[in-house]
């Protein structure tokens, strides 16, 4: 071997961009956090290969349910306003109201958190954010994945995706497929623009900021806090209203809630069809539900209509209820115990050629 060779200089994994240390405090960081969210039928959390969660005995037959969502992009005015604390809360609100819509209860949740370089204290307020969602829909944070990956997120940016499985007896799974002509719609407050229709949220901000037109506050918050408001968890008090207005299936005493519809991308025009049997229709009585100074704002400043609003945002109504309309007024009570803002907004009637929802 030639004398002049050169012994190559060691190259660490930290100083490819992956700082392993930085990772397992984290994960110390993150502990604590996941504790508060432990329940029943966890029999192993953090720190394993696998989480391990038993059912709850109390099941006679039960079905998973299953769904998972992100957070879009939200998540790019988190970055810029660096506000990370809320956008924790939102990625479980999305996938927990999508698994309650079909009766189910949410067990356990999991998250993935991908970076390029990671701020531990960043990912700590993420986290921070999903234990408090888990902690406010009574699921655990079981298990979850952080990834530090060089090169492929631009300096200061994550992407976050969430995972919730939940449970339900398999006679009182909520399909719709009972909601008919008569039944009413209710329709349950949003807490703004919840994590859907950022894209435009963004082109109406720099709409305003190029005009000088940004206001200071919108609904008596601070703007900032207005638009970043994390997505309402509308899951304890709707598995409360459920297990006391149940739908029976029984077609002389009908009764009770039919279906549900978290209204997410799409609005209400593309999410309320989607629980309503062939042949229906969901009326919307336009002006049911006060529309607020942050909606006003962004249809104002995008310069749509409302056909725009109502397919792009929730525009203020997060979760639509189909009850039967003997039990309508009794359902709204129980929620609006429970601390939700409910409306009557509208009836279900034949399809006929109209459109599946129609709003006048």
């Amino acid at each position: 071997m030639s004398s002049s060779a050169s012994i190559p200089t060691p190259l660490s994994y930290k100083d490819a961009g992956v700082d392993i240390d930085a990772g397992d405090a984290l994960v110390e960081r993150i502990k604590p956090l996941a504790k508060k969210t432990m329940r029943e039928g966890v029999l192993a959390g953090i720190g394993g290969f696998g989480a391990l969660f038993e059912l709850p005995k109390r099941y006679q037959e039960p079905v998973l349910v299953s769904g998972t969502d992100g957070v879009g992009t939200k998540l790019k005015l988190a970055f810029e306003w660096n506000m990370h604390d809320t956008v924790g809360i939102d990625l479980v609100a999305m996938s927990v109201n999508d698994v309650l819509v079909q009766g189910a209860e949410p067990l356990f949740f999991l998250d993935y958190f991908a970076c390029g370089k990671l701020d531990v204290d960043t990912a700590a307020a993420v986290v921070g954010g999903i234990a408090r969602g888990c902690e406010l829909s009574g699921c655990a944070l079981i298990g979850g994945e952080t990834a530090e990956m060089p090169g492929m997120y631009p300096a200061g940016e994550y992407d976050l995706a969430g995972f919730a499985v939940g449970a339900v007896e398999k006679s009182k799974i909520l399909t719709g497929k009972d909601v008919q002509p008569g039944d009413m719609v209710l329709g349950l407050a949003s807490s703004g623009v919840h994590s859907n229709g950022f894209s435009l949220v963004r082109k109406c901000i720099e709409r305003a900021e190029a005009a000088g037109t940004m206001p200071a506050t919108l609904d008596g918050k601070p703007f900032r806090q207005a638009i970043m408001e994390p997505t309402r968890l509308y899951v304890k008090n709707l598995l409360a209203a459920l297990a006391q207005h149940p739908h029976s299936g029984d077609a002389a005493s009908p009764g009770g809630i039919k279906a549900l519809a978290h209204i997410t991308g799409g609005g209400l025009l593309e999410n309320i069809p989607r629980v309503l049997p062939e042949g229906t229709a969901a009326h919307l009585q336009k002006g049911s539900w006060p529309q607020t100074e942050l909606f006003a704002w962004l249809q104002k400043t995008a310069g749509i209509d409302d056909i725009e609003m109502n397919r792009t945002f929730n525009n203020g109504i997060g979760m639509v209820v189909v009850v039967d309309a003997a039990a309508a007024c009794a359902t709204a009570a129980t929620l609006r115990a429970a601390g939700e803002q409910v409306y009557a907004i509208g009836t279900i009637a034949p399809r006929g050629e109209g459109a599946a929802v129609v709003v006048r």
